[in-house]
């Protein structure tokens, strides 16, 4: 058996800057409550290891971000790699609390694109996972001219009569399905002006996928809340990968046949930690060697 390391994997510089940034709040402010308006980034081990410095996460699947901050009434909010609304921010501020920003440069970019254009008039199309909070921070800027778009279908509904047309979209998409919607789009609006907004991290993780050849297996590590990382293995299966794993630990290969294959690479999200996918690629070396596979997780030293 083969292992195929894909190059890259795990943190982006989004997450890193999050991670940096969170650590140095807690040690800025010793004896303050530091809460995080929900998860810093979409991996739970991230969310349990801020525990160790005092930061305590707040989510809620059926809450916004602006909901969710009346749980929030001393201290620190920390606000998510994945952007803020200027709402929650003046909210937090109302309430006398001291916000930190751990926004990925590359979502505040697309905001400012967007405001930009709303700035000129524009009718605004956005693409994106529903109930993703990336998504919630920018059609929260304005929700009469920013039209939220989930699929073919809304592309299909959407009736839109303006000649300015800005069309933009969340930067964890799948780099294929985003070309094929935008162009759906251009037919349907010629006049739209079109800004693919995919981060080069998430691009270069899928486009490395797409360049494997001949792989059995790819395995995915990551948070099933981590859209980049379903994107990743949702471009492993388009392009034909016959089977893809996606596991948020090495427990989840535990009950798969991974000798039977010739050919296993592995890739993680940009949110997972790099001592989960150093678990998995210690455990495939050791079913390729013979060597005792649990023996060969427990060596792997864990950190954030």
């Amino acid at each position: 058996m083969e292992i195929i390391t894909v190059n890259p994997r795990g943190f982006c510089k989004g997450v890193v800057k999050a991670i940096m940034i969170a650590k140095e709040t807690a040690k800025q402010y010793p004896n303050q409550k530091i809460t995080i308006l929900g998860e810093l980034v979409h991996n739970r081990y991230v969310v349990d290891a801020l525990k160790d410095y005092r930061i305590e996460s707040i989510e809620s699947k059926d809450q916004t971000r602006f909901d969710l901050l009346d749980q929030v009434n001393e201290g620190i909010v920390i606000f998510s790699a994945h952007g803020i609304s200027s709402n929650v921010v003046e909210k937090a501020k109302r309430k006398g609390l001291i916000t930190v920003d751990a926004s990925c440069e590359d979502v505040i970019s697309t905001q400012n694109l967007i405001h930009t254009y709303l700035d000129q008039e524009y009718t605004i199309l956005y693409i994106g996972q529903e109930n993703h909070p990336e998504a919630e921070a920018i059609c929260d800027i304005n929700r009469e001219r920013i039209h939220f778009i989930k699929d073919f279908d809304a592309i299909n509904a959407l009736d839109v009569n303006s000649d300015k047309i800005f069309v933009t979209n969340q930067t964890t998409m799948s780099i294929l399905e985003i070309k094929d919607m935008l162009n759906s789009i251009k037919d349907k609006y010629p006049q739209a002006v079109i800004s693919d907004e995919i981060c080069n991290a998430t691009r270069t993780r899928q486009e490395a996928i797409l360049k494997l050849e001949d792989i059995d297996c790819l395995i995915v590590i990551g948070d099933p809340k981590s859209n980049n990382t379903k994107m990743l293995a949702k471009i492993g299966t388009n392009k034909g990968i016959e089977n893809v794993y996606l596991v948020e630990t090495v427990a989840g290969l535990l009950d798969k046949n991974l000798a039977q294959f010739n050919r296993v690479a592995i890739t993680a999200g940009a949110s997972t930690p790099s001592y989960l996918v150093n678990q998995v690629i210690a455990y495939c070396n050791a079913i390729k060697d013979n060597l005792d596979p649990i023996e060969a997780i427990n060596s792997v030293k864990i950190f954030i």
